[in-house]
């Protein structure tokens, strides 16, 4: 019994196929750029503890500025998370589908999300984290509102609203150009 031997590709499309390794060391840069991530959180988590556990948030903090205080710092620790979030959807799913597989079928650790990544849901994907990312930036944009001028905080709401409109249009198209999807053209 013979097996089908892979076809030859020509110079041309073989380079071309080939091309898509270059994105490579731009992965690689992504993932010192997550490291950098870690760096910053375990500065903020510190720069945390020390001023909750040690009173070090300075001479004449009030309790209300100490909470605000807090609550800014937790804002910017999970800010921080949700785009270490977004750099392992870019690194895990772009490589996966635009460079080679990563062969991780079977693996207790699969996340359950990359067995039917594609390009569209990734853009999905990433714009969602998009609006969790600014909705934390505009949350903590609320929470110091006394200190910033109206028109920052209007323009932060456009961009929000605008990272929303985005993330519904391309839900929108994904779902139109589902085989079967409702609204389908017949």
């Amino acid at each position: 019994m013979t097996t089908p031997s892979k076809s030859r590709l020509g110079p041309l499309p073989y380079l071309i196929f080939s091309s898509r390794w270059l994105q490579l060391p731009l992965y690689l840069g992504l993932i010192v750029a997550q490291a950098i991530y870690v760096v910053q959180f375990v500065r903020e988590l510190w720069h945390l503890v020390d001023a909750t556990l040690f009173g070090h948030l300075g001479d004449g903090v009030t309790a209300e500025s100490a909470e605000t205080t807090i609550m800014l710092t937790v804002l910017g620790l999970i800010d921080v998370v949700m785009i270490s979030n977004l750099l392992v959807m870019v690194i895990v799913g772009g490589y996966e589908t635009f460079v080679s597989r990563l062969k991780l079928e079977g693996h207790p650790d699969q996340p359950e999300w990359l067995s039917h990544v594609n390009a569209t849901v990734l853009k999905v994907k990433l714009a969602m984290a998009i609006i969790g990312i600014s909705s934390i930036h505009l949350l903590a944009t609320f929470i110091k509102a006394n200190t910033l001028n109206p028109q920052t905080i209007m323009w932060q709401v456009l961009l929000h609203l605008a990272f929303v409109v985005s993330a519904l249009a391309l839900a929108y198209i994904d779902r139109i150009m589902q085989p079967g999807a409702k609204g389908e053209a017949h």
